[in-house]
């Protein structure tokens, strides 16, 4: 499949959400969850793709077995909508999750020409879609980059913590550097209040502004909620198990921002 210049949006190219993050431990995959839910709540057509090659785990906090996953995808067995599953809450909000391979060496090391090809056929996928979710794994590696590299949306979760900053700030540097043009906003998750999700976006705010000469926006603020933990660990979603919870409430105010544009 030929590459898209970075400069050239395709049709569906814009529906993409892309979750990332510098550091691991930050809840990006519970946000990512979240959010998709939250976007489907709202009427919107979404998927939900685990782009975490080494440790996908959407099926685990969404208590999913897929049959199909990543692998068929990369190894020319089927596409996207072949592996496709469709996960339904018991309101009937439904979304998409196009399922990864859990402990796979060998999605751990593709090539860069897969590596495009995949986020070209996300792309295509996404046109499908009003959005299209992609959960990344955290750090900064070459399949991380190279599948944040589209003219859609980027979020950025980090927590209130120094190393998360600090890890945020090369991830975000790095995706500046391959695409200047990069489309990025934070998310500061699982604060104490509002004010102190305010101090940590300042902060990576002037360290862009100052280093990179840039300024990401904020796109919300996610603050600590116990239901959290207690959603994951029985596989099931937040808005699902604790609709009326404060976490619940922060990510679908999330999902409305992203909504409005």
């Amino acid at each position: 499949m030929t590459e898209t210049p970075l400069n050239e949006k395709r049709p569906g190219e814009k529906n993409l959400i892309t979750i990332a993050s510098g550091k691991g431990g930050v809840g990006k995959t519970w946000v990512s969850v979240t959010l998709a839910h939250a976007l489907s709540s709202a009427g919107k057509n979404i998927a939900l793709f685990d782009g975490d090659f080494g440790l996908a785990n959407i099926d685990i906090q969404l208590g999913i077995m897929p049959e199909k996953d990543l692998g068929h995808v990369t190894s020319g067995q089927g596409t996207f909508a072949d592996i496709a599953i469709p996960y339904r809450d018991n309101d009937g909000t439904s979304f998409d999750v196009l399922p990864g391979k859990s402990g796979s060496g060998a999605l751990g090391s593709l090539t860069r020409k897969t590596l495009i090809s995949i986020r070209e056929a996300l792309i295509d996928t996404a046109a499908n879609y009003d959005y299209l979710v992609l959960d990344m794994a955290a750090g900064v590696d070459p399949a991380v980059t190279e599948l944040s590299s589209h003219a859609g949306k980027i979020l950025v979760v980090m927590t209130a913590d120094p190393t998360s900053l600090t890890d945020a700030y090369a991830f975000i540097k790095l995706s500046i550097m391959q695409n200047p043009a990069s489309d990025i906003a934070i998310v500061v998750n699982n604060v104490a209040s509002k004010k102190e999700g305010e101090r940590a976006f300042e902060a990576i705010k002037r360290a862009c502004e100052g280093f990179l000469k840039i300024s990401p926006p904020l796109a919300g603020i996610i603050k600590t909620d116990t239901k959290v933990v207690d959603s994951i660990r029985s596989q099931v979603p937040i808005l699902t198990r604790h609709p009326n919870s404060n976490a619940a409430a922060d990510v679908k105010a999330l999902a409305a921002t992203l909504i409005a544009g």
